[in-house]
């Protein structure tokens, strides 16, 4: 018979801690090597424990421990394993706890077999999500790689922009209207509305909301 895998568990629950414990005992291929109440036990635990998966809480002693102990594991050991069981299934909390490098995430409540097949799954190398994390990790990454070409778009164009289209930029982030922008440049409202024009090709946007929001949403206010 092959060598048991071991198997860590993160709880503050001490009743969930002992359930786990005892489910995962009862099995053939698995054991309990170690369990923690907090963020800092465990990640004490994992740096003088031989194991293969760690079973972790994310609201511990804070409402984020489980996930600054994850990433702390995974800074001194980045082949680390780790499933979050928790009461959390907020997109939020979905992202972010995945961001910090775990393997699956499952909501607490669910079947014992559920709780075993995925961390069978994980210890093959083949780890599994709900369909609800999935599609929220999924949507997440989407997200990202959108704002990543929206970012790379806008600094090529960026690049292109005259002196005076910056300075255009800047009024219209102050929430300037033509004729106000008009005023403070000193030059007719069909010059700024020209040069505004000028601006929306550029950025292939039909109204100056547009480019205000994606410079917004991109975060780069900065560079006008």
């Amino acid at each position: 018979m092959s060598e048991k895998k071991k198997i860590l568990i993160a709880d503050d629950f001490e009743i969930l801690r002992e359930d786990l414990t005892e489910l995962i005992n009862d099995q053939r291929d698995m054991e309990v090597v170690g369990t923690a109440a907090s963020g800092k036990e465990i990640v004490n635990l994992a740096k003088t424990t031989d194991y293969d998966l760690i079973l972790m809480d994310i609201e511990m002693e804070t409402m984020n421990a489980g996930i600054i102990a994850t990433e702390m594991i995974r800074d001194q050991n980045p082949e680390a394993e780790v499933i979050f069981l928790t009461a959390h299934e907020t997109k939020e909390m979905i992202v972010t706890a995945m961001g910090a490098g775990a393997q699956d995430y499952l909501v607490k409540g669910c079947e014992d077999e559920e709780i075993l097949y995925h961390i069978r799954c994980a210890l093959k190398g083949n780890p599994v999500m709900s369909n609800k994390i999935h599609e929220t990790v999924m949507q997440e990454y989407a997200r990202l790689q959108k704002s990543e070409r929206s970012l790379l778009y806008f600094i090529n164009n960026i690049s292109k922009i005259t002196s005076t289209e910056r300075e255009m930029i800047r009024f219209l982030l102050q929430g300037y209207k033509v004729h106000e922008i008009a005023e403070a440049r000193c030059v007719e409202v069909s010059t700024i509305k020209t040069q505004i024009k000028g601006l929306l090709r550029k950025f292939g946007c039909s109204r100056t909301k547009k480019i205000v929001q994606m410079i917004r949403d991109l975060n780069i206010e900065h560079l006008f």
